[in-house]
């Protein structure tokens, strides 16, 4: 399943009431290692069908990443039940991204 455009209008039913885990990858177009972390984030929406990935636009969703903190990007964040359970700044490879996903 490819990643999904989180808003604010479809954060809640999107994010807070998913039954899976969600990645979120909050990024802006004109960030250069936001560009380089995007494919990868691509290719694990593909490959993982127990989680959700969503990705929130800085730029068009200023609210959103207020209420996340967001301070860098790109940054992630793993939510289960509603709750961020990791979040980190800066881009990662694969591996570190998929280990945000582990219990």
């Amino acid at each position: 399943m490819s990643a999904i455009k989180i808003t604010n209008s479809n954060f809640e039913q999107e994010v807070i009431r998913s039954d899976k885990p969600v990645l979120l990858d909050f990024w802006a177009a004109w960030c250069g290692p936001c560009r380089m972390v995007s494919p990868i984030v691509d290719e694990i929406a593909d490959e993982r069908t127990d989680i959700k990935v969503g990705k929130v636009n800085v730029d068009e969703e200023q609210e959103l990443a207020q209420t996340f903190g967001v301070m860098s990007i790109p940054t992630l964040v793993v939510m289960k039940n509603g709750k961020v359970v990791h979040q980190s700044s800066g881009a990662r490879p694969k591996e570190d991204i998929l280990e945000l996903l582990r219990d």
